[in-house]
């Protein structure tokens, strides 16, 4: 995988868990005692949270799919055969268990 990748996932994995986090800990502490506006604004938080996720999600694939294309024109600028980005080499006599 890609470093790139990696780091955007990464990235959107710990966006996804602070915001989870502090929106966890501002329900359980605050929520019994809040009035009607303050669960409103803990609620549109947790939606902007996801969408936030959502978002960093979808930068992070998008430059999967960007380091792939990259790779894939690097090789065959070399004169390699580029496999499908499908393809996935599996050896079927040895899985692990037995028959």
């Amino acid at each position: 995988m890609h470093p790139l990748a990696v780091v955007g996932a990464a990235a959107g994995k710990l966006a996804h868990y602070a915001v989870s986090g502090v929106v966890g800990v501002l329900i359980v502490q605050k929520l019994p005692d809040a009035k009607p506006a303050a669960r409103k604004a803990l609620v549109s938080g947790l939606a902007g949270g996801i969408v936030a996720s959502r978002w960093l999600s979808s930068a992070a694939e998008e430059a999967r799919l960007q380091a792939g294309d990259m790779l894939a024109e690097a090789r065959t600028s070399l004169g390699e055969e580029v496999p499908p980005p499908s393809a996935v080499q599996v050896d079927h006599d040895d899985h692990g268990h037995e028959h």
